[in-house]
Formats: structure tokens, C-alpha cells, sequence
């Protein structure tokens, strides 16, 4: 008797098993989603940083993305004008003109530059410091210096040095993720061969820039006299780039008379395009 209900056990499960497998199958079938070979081979292109500058959940969203045209050949940050072409002979289309991007901190306010109201002792959070109306110097629009870009950082391309987060250009690849960190907006994109920039960020009036930071833009207007392409304007008493129309001729950074405009390093060739910056910040 006892063997007779091992073997209908047996044989319920084994034709239960066999439904089960067969439903698997035909549900795998009638609700499959074909992969186009494309994302996957674009997939493969992207440089995985999964940091969402792009403006998408990750680099399979990325992928995904521009198979179904959603999306351009060139709109990675981070992998730049090789990733694009390569990304654009897949899709069969033009990459179009890119250059990598790379982060800079708008603000010369170090150690030097300002006052420093005291010694802190807290979390080193700087979007907190801000919350909580922290200050640390006598300037409203510098950097804090806690840090909070550096810890976001996924290629530890940011330092905090004297006060205020400087970038390795070397090193960062233009994720923006430091960027979006930011409480004060200090930082921001550009474009890897533009070394012409401008390090500030206030928006006060020339007298009162100046008391609290030796290194601030006083909205003077002279570099917008000087600069033969108009790239450069003054809004808010602060002096704003136009990085398409720059033509790094230097003129500006020479004659600002604080300081606060970066001059490109040249070689000896004057013919020669600007060389790579030096950490900037």
C-alpha cells in the first residue's frame, strides 16, 4: 500500500514538473523582448561608470537609449569624442563634434584670499554646513571646503587644498557628479581645452567683493574691453565665459587686476594650442 502512494506521488510530481516546464517554455516564448544586438555591443563601448551625467539611470539605460534614438551618439560626458565615434560606427550615423568636458571649481578663495571666522567642529558635510548657515569666511558665494565633492568623487580627481576643493583635470572625467553636489553651485563643466576660466563666484559689488576676498572679481569690465571676440561679459558684477566664442588668446587673465581669470600655460611654440591646466580650484 505504502509503495503504491510512493509511486502516484511520484508520477503526480513528475507530470506537475513536466506542465510546469512546458508553461515555462511557452511563456518564454510568447513574452520574450529581443534584445537588439546593437545596445549590447554599445553597451560594451560605454565606459561603465554608472554615474548618471548623461542624465540617464546608468550606462545599460544609456545603451538602451540611444538604440532607440532616444538619446545621441555623443551624450556620454565621460567617455568623450572616442566613445562617440566608436558608438556612432555602430549605429551607422555621424558622432558629431564632441569634447570631453572636465570639472572646475569657480572660486580662488583660499587661505590667502580670506578671513577664516573660525575653527569648525562638526559633520563634514558641506550641504549640511550650508543648511545650518555655517560660515567660514566672510564670502557667501565661496567654497566651504568640507569636502562633500570630494567623497562623490568616483575617481578621487578633487582634493580640498587651503580651504577650498581643486581638480586634478588628469584625473577627472566629467561625470558632473561633484557638480550636482555642490550646495554653493561652484562648480561646473567645461570644456577640457578651455583653460581660460574665470575663479568666482560672487555676485557683490566690486567694494564689498573686496572685503571679503583679495582674489574676488570686482566686476570692473575690463576684460570685456579687452577680449577682440566678445566671449567675455559681466553680469551680476561677475565676469562670465563664453566657451564657444573664447579663443584662449589670454588677454583677459593678463590684465585682470584680481587675479581671477586662469591664464593658459604655453610652450615656447606661440603657435601652439594651450597646454593641459594644472589642478584648478
Amino acid at each position: 500500500m505504502n509503495g503504491n502512494i510512493i509511486l502516484i506521488t511520484t508520477l503526480v510530481i513528475t507530470v506537475i514538473g513536466v506542465l510546469v516546464g512546458f508553461g515555462l517554455v511557452f511563456a518564454g516564448k510568447k513574452f520574450r523582448v529581443d534584445v537588439d544586438e546593437r545596445e549590447t555591443a554599445v553597451r560594451e563601448i560605454l565606459p561603465g561608470n554608472n554615474c548618471g551625467a548623461c542624465g540617464f539611470a546608468g550606462c545599460d539605460a544609456m545603451a538602451a537609449a540611444i538604440v532607440k534614438g532616444e538619446a545621441p551618439v555623443n551624450g556620454c560626458p565621460v567617455g568623450g569624442g572616442p566613445v562617440a565615434e566608436k558608438i556612432a560606427a555602430i549605429m551607422g550615423t555621424d558622432a558629431g563634434s564632441v569634447e570631453k568636458k572636465v570639472a572646475f571649481v569657480r572660486c580662488k578663495g583660499s587661505c590667502e584670499f580670506t578671513k577664516n571666522q573660525g575653527t569648525y567642529v562638526g559633520l563634514e558635510d558641506c550641504r549640511s554646513a550650508q543648511m545650518n548657515g555655517i560660515r567660514f569666511t566672510d564670502c557667501d558665494y565661496g567654497c566651504l571646503g568640507l569636502g562633500s565633492c570630494v567623497k562623490v568623487c568616483p575617481e578621487n580627481a578633487i582634493t580640498v587644498k587651503d580651504g577650498i576643493a581643486a581638480v586634478d583635470p588628469r584625473k577627472c572625467v566629467g561625470c558632473g557628479l561633484c557638480a550636482k553636489t555642490c550646495p554653493r553651485n561652484l562648480i561646473e563643466l567645461v570644456p577640457e581645452s578651455k583653460l581660460v576660466r574665470v575663479r568666482c563666484s560672487n555676485r557683490d559689488k566690486g567694494p564689498t567683493v573686496k572685503k571679503v576676498c583679495s582674489a574676488g572679481c570686482i566686476g570692473c569690465m575690463l576684460c570685456t574691453r579687452l577680449c577682440p571676440t566678445k566671449a567675455i561679459t559681466v553680469e551680476n558684477n561677475l565676469a562670465h565665459i563664453d566657451y564657444e566664442a573664447c579663443i584662449q588668446c589670454g588677454k583677459c587673465a593678463e590684465k585682470c587686476p584680481a587675479h581671477v581669470i586662469n591664464l593658459p600655460l604655453r610652450s615656447a611654440n606661440p603657435e601652439a594650442p594651450a597646454s593641459q591646466a594644472a589642478p584648478n580650484g
